[in-house]
């Protein structure tokens, strides 16, 4: 009998060890996934050199469901239809006008521009209008609303003053309306991933795509189109209908950062799938293929201020435009800083 006794006891331990075991498993994968490693933490979007971060600022994006009936409501909402569904309005076939390639403004600016790190509008309101150096000119929110249609939709400006214009503008602000004039908050905009020690791998990043995206925006990266034929379900990666050359996407670091904490479709910076350098390859290879051309001949006037990673010369050092365009990125940024401590000495 105290046989026994010692084997029950013997056994009772085993569950108890079983289950510690089984709890600290658990633990341990449910940090893993919603905490990155040092090697995932993002770092800000450089814009927060001339448009600090308000660190004491949370943006907590307003309920569009907050909205009544009046005219400026109404105004609002008629702005986030468009922002969610561009193409129902103002694409091909669209209700409005037929003045971009089917994509929608979400499509960049996720969850009709709302989602932390998915290139959202929260310092849009209180930043512009602000000096862009691509343009080298003091932009308004008109300005920038515009050249999201003539580069990354391939389409046409909207008039100013027309209804979806406004309705456009008028949802921004009411975005960032909480926002003080001049700040940014953590998680506007797309995260910069650290540069790497080498040029990015288009042939590695092939074999990502494959694996992680040819499900949604298919082998030749058409995207899907909806049931109507009217939009995208998926939107195109490349060809004639994706975002042009003059994109801010069809810089590398931009669109790696974008792919880093927003894809696969659905994941975030808490649960990001993708190292870096699966971000940067991937990146590279949907930007090595075809798409439309941009008006990007007066682009970055001032060449000092032409980011690393633009493909397109003449430039303010003695790299190529492969460099430019894959990387290395390290030894340019390091070249360039080092010419400009010369002049200031």
């Amino acid at each position: 009998m105290p046989e026994d006794k010692d084997h029950k006891n013997s056994k009772g331990f085993s569950i108890l060890l079983t289950g510690i075991t089984i709890a600290t498993l658990v633990f341990v994968a449910i940090v893993i996934y919603f905490f990155p490693s040092p090697e995932q933490a993002p770092v800000f979007h450089s814009d927060a050199l001339t448009s600090p971060y308000s660190d004491s600022i949370d943006w907590v994006k307003p309920d569009i469901k907050s909205l009544g009936n009046s005219g400026s409501d109404k105004q609002i909402k008629y702005g986030r239809d468009l922002i969610a569904k561009t193409a129902y309005y103002l694409g091909p076939q669209g209700s409005v006008k037929h003045i971009s390639n089917g994509m929608n403004c979400q499509n960049c600016h996720l969850d009709a521009g709302t989602k932390f790190l998915g290139n959202n509008y929260s310092a849009v309101a209180s930043t512009y209008p602000k000096f862009r150096a691509r343009s080298g000119s003091i932009e308004s929110i008109y300005k920038r609303i515009n050249d999201c249609l003539e580069r990354s939709l391939n389409g046409t400006a909207l008039d100013t003053s027309s209804s979806e214009m406004q309705a456009i503008k008028a949802y921004i602000l009411w975005l960032g309306k909480e926002i003080p004039k001049g700040k940014k908050i953590r998680g506007s905009g797309i995260a910069d991933l650290p540069y790497m020690p080498r040029k990015a791998d288009t042939v590695n990043g092939r074999s990502i795509y494959v694996r992680r995206c040819q499900s949604c925006h298919t082998t030749d990266g058409e995207g899907i189109m909806n049931a109507a034929t009217n939009t995208y379900t998926y939107p195109p990666l490349w060809g004639p209908n994706s975002y042009n050359n003059g994109a801010g996407l069809y810089r590398l670091s931009r669109l790696a950062g974008y792919v880093k904490y927003n894809m696969p479709f659905g994941v975030g910076y808490w649960d990001p799938r993708l190292s870096n350098e699966e971000a940067w390859d991937v990146a590279a290879f949907i930007n090595s293929q075809p798409r439309p051309a941009g008006n990007v001949g007066h682009d970055w006037p001032k060449l000092s201020s032409k980011p690393v990673d633009n493909p397109f010369g003449p430039y303010p050092d003695t790299f190529g435009i492969a460099q430019h365009k894959y990387g290395p990125f390290g030894p340019i940024e390091k070249y360039r800083k080092e010419q400009a401590d010369k002049k200031v000495m």
